[in-house]
């Protein structure tokens, strides 16, 4: 029985504090990858891979994570991952090169993961079909709003402190999320429900998962969705602070602007939901951010409008990804309820390890505006192309189907 009232309401604010550590371990330290790079003497390209460790600790933490969560339930591991990532950070504080906080954000990440997956596999547990889009477009309001906070707290935090400070407070953060997956969050995967933990069960699992046609096109389709908003992650700071002369403060701003429109359009999703299908949301959405995102490449190379020509249709591309990114991932978990926990691993880990190759190929482009708008069109383009191609084999099988009978 799905909650209601109070109840849902209290899940997803429990469920969104849980979700939040992620975007916030990725972003908070993103005002200081410039002074990473000056005080551990690495280049800017050395530095971003710390931001790709993180993304491919997400990635590869949620494939371990998730069909845990389906063998022992959803605490545990919750509870386990959020410790690591409480070690990790306290020992990054202590980093004495780029090396080493590179592999230290693997680790972290990896922790984090444990709080994204375990939120995901709750929502499925809990919720199904319409109601679990819902519930998704008001977590992405926490994954929206998280990118927003995060550059203005971590500019904050330098203001009083070295880069190291930051990753003081990611342990903080991470002490109050563990308090609240102790205190707040009840097991929602009940003995009888769980699966076999041996290797080979896990492995059916996957291997019925990669099998699933419907569920690959989604999970594609979120990834590559993710992917244009991770392009934005790991180049802004240099784009803004090094390209167009922001400050840090100034920066995270900017940043925020760009928040703004993915929570505004995640909003907006409910609205929509009334009226049309999540799948039919996807496309009008994927159609959108590729023709911004034509438009966002265009003024990048052109330098028309300066920061102006380059932030606004920016800001449109954000949020036709705003409306994909909770749509595709309910889509591709509705078909796979019996295994929640690996279902949501393996988006999270298409999701996230896409996002860990987008962010050096920003930076291998050459880390300014041109580049990271290349790589956010050229994200939603194919996302458009594979769900289009889908559409269309669908189209064509049921034709087929009528003209046979």
């Amino acid at each position: 029985m799905e909650p209601s009232g109070w109840q849902k309401l209290r899940v997803i604010l429990v469920l969104g504090a849980l979700v939040a550590l992620g975007p916030l371990t990725i972003d908070l330290y993103l005002p200081a990858l410039p002074a990473i790079g000056e005080d551990l003497g690495a280049s800017s390209s050395a530095v971003q891979l710390t931001l790709t460790g993180t993304l491919l600790g997400l990635g590869l933490g949620q494939l371990v994570v998730g069909p845990l969560s389906d063998s022992v339930g959803r605490r545990l591991p919750l509870i386990a991952g959020t410790v690591l990532h409480i070690a990790s950070s306290l020992l990054i504080m202590l980093a004495p090169n780029v090396a080493v906080l590179g592999a230290l954000r693997v680790v972290q990440g990896a922790g984090a993961a444990a709080a994204m997956v375990v939120a995901m596999a709750v929502v499925r547990d809990l919720f199904s079909g319409r109601s679990a889009a819902t519930v998704l477009s008001r977590l992405m309001l926490v994954m929206g709003a998280a990118p927003i906070l995060a550059p203005s707290l971590g500019s904050a935090v330098l203001l009083a402190g070295s880069w190291r400070a930051v990753f003081a407070a990611l342990a903080v953060l991470g002490v109050l999320l563990l308090a609240v997956a102790v205190l707040a969050l009840r097991e929602t995967l009940p003995p009888e429900r769980r699966r076999a933990g041996e290797i080979r069960p896990v492995l059916r699992t996957y291997g019925a998962l990669l099998t699933d046609r419907e569920f690959l096109v989604m999970a594609l389709v979120a990834a590559l969705g993710m992917s244009a908003l991770f392009a934005y992650v790991s180049g802004s700071a240099f784009v803004l602070q090094e390209q167009y002369g922001l400050n840090q403060q100034e920066f995270g701003i900017a940043f925020g602007v760009g928040a703004v429109a993915i929570i505004g359009a995640s909003q907006f999703n409910v609205v929509l939901l009334n009226r049309f299908t999540a799948r039919q949301i996807v496309l009008y959405a994927l159609v959108a951010a590729t023709a911004f995102g034509a438009v966002l490449t265009a003024f990048a190379y052109s330098g028309v409008g300066g920061m102006a020509g380059f932030i606004v249709p920016l800001w449109f591309v954000l949020a036709a990804v705003g409306f994909v990114l909770p749509n595709a991932p309910a889509l591709a978990l509705s078909r796979h309820g019996e295994a929640a926990g690996t279902a949501a691993a393996l988006l999270g880990a298409a999701q996230f390890g896409l996002g860990a190759f987008i962010a050096p190929v920003v930076g291998v482009l050459g880390n300014d505006g041109p580049a990271m708008a290349v790589a956010m069109t050229g994200g939603s383009a194919v996302a458009l192309a594979a769900l289009g191609a889908t559409l269309l084999g669908e189209r064509r099988r049921r034709r087929a189907a009528e003209a046979a009978a």
